[in-house]
């Protein structure tokens, strides 16, 4: 046996099964190994759940849900849900495929959600915050009415309570079955970012992970006043094949994404999920002119002043 499969059977000793999930009326088993699709490695799904879904081999940041990345980020894992009652209708009665309320029905179903975003109050690292976060899982994170409508709330609630925002972005854009309805989203997020910093002087971080494209990215996405990406993401408002057709130039293999852009000046940083909450705390605090938590903890504690 190799010295990796060893090790699996000691991590394993007294090992439980792991609970089916129901889904579709229907009990299914998780899958125990994962196969890393930038590298390939095997990965145990708990190893990996312990990681906040980065491969452990290659640092490759996989898809992960909304709602534990918001778990992730804030203290004590807990947030208060708003505006979760929204729910998009098909204005148009748009048709491509199949009718756009077809696609409601179906989408609300797979996510488990009304729309593509979850809107939040918490705290970070003991800064009060209006926080949010897309749902790729929901017609890939487009943006319609409803998302905006959360969006622009989030920003009020921010001007109102003046506390920073921060938008974790993971779409593909404005959606297209709501036409100019959802074209009109960028404009009015927009507007509501800009009461934050006109009438309450907060702080807006943008949080940019796979993919931020099309409307999202051309509106409140690339408008913090920190701009954090992570690792790997795609980024930009065409796709490449789009841009490559119609410039009739090859693009460079990176381009688009987070390491292009951070070289070309139009992120600040990037980011791996595993370090986002450590950063995001200790920049919040920062912006808002509060003391480091570990300077808080020295101040509190004689011993780790004498200590440092």
């Amino acid at each position: 046996m190799s010295d990796e499969g060893r090790r699996w059977f000691e991590q394993r000793k007294g090992f439980e099964a792991r609970p089916r999930e129901v889904v579709g009326g229907a009990e299914s088993t998780p899958d125990l190994w994962i196969r890393c699709p930038e590298c390939s490695e095997a990965l145990y799904s708990e190893n990996l759940d312990d990681n906040a879904q980065v491969c452990p081999a290659c640092g490759h940041h996989l898809k992960i849900g909304v709602d534990e990345r918001l778990a992730m980020l804030v203290d004590g894992g807990t947030y208060e849900v708003h505006d979760a009652e929204l729910a998009p209708v098909d204005a148009l009665h748009f048709v491509d495929s199949k009718p756009y309320s077809r696609r409601i029905e179906q989408s609300r179903a797979k996510a488990g959600r009304n729309d593509a975003f979850v809107s939040a109050t918490a705290t970070l690292h003991g800064v009060p915050v209006e926080i949010g976060s897309f749902d790729f899982a929901y017609m890939g994170g487009s943006m319609g009415s409803v998302v905006g409508e959360q969006i622009t709330r989030l920003f009020e609630r921010a001007t109102e309570r003046r506390c920073p925002a921060i938008v974790i972005s993971a779409s593909g854009g404005a959606r297209m079955q709501e036409g100019v309805l959802s074209l009109m989203q960028m404009a009015k997020t927009c507007a509501a970012l800009a009461r934050l910093h006109d009438e309450a002087g907060q702080p807006y971080i943008s949080v940019l992970t796979h993919p931020t494209t099309g409307g999202v990215a051309a509106s409140f996405a690339m408008l913090g006043d920190l701009i954090f990406a992570e690792p790997g993401a795609l980024i930009g408002f065409a796709g490449p094949r789009v841009i490559r057709e119609t410039i009739g130039q090859e693009l460079p293999d990176d381009f688009q994404t987070s390491e292009y852009l951070l070289a070309h000046g139009m992120v600040d940083r990037i980011v791996p999920r595993t370090s986002l909450r450590e950063i995001l705390g200790r920049t919040l605090r920062q912006l808002t002119g509060l003391p480091a938590v570990d300077q808080v903890a020295a101040d509190a504690d004689p011993d780790a002043r004498t200590a440092s």
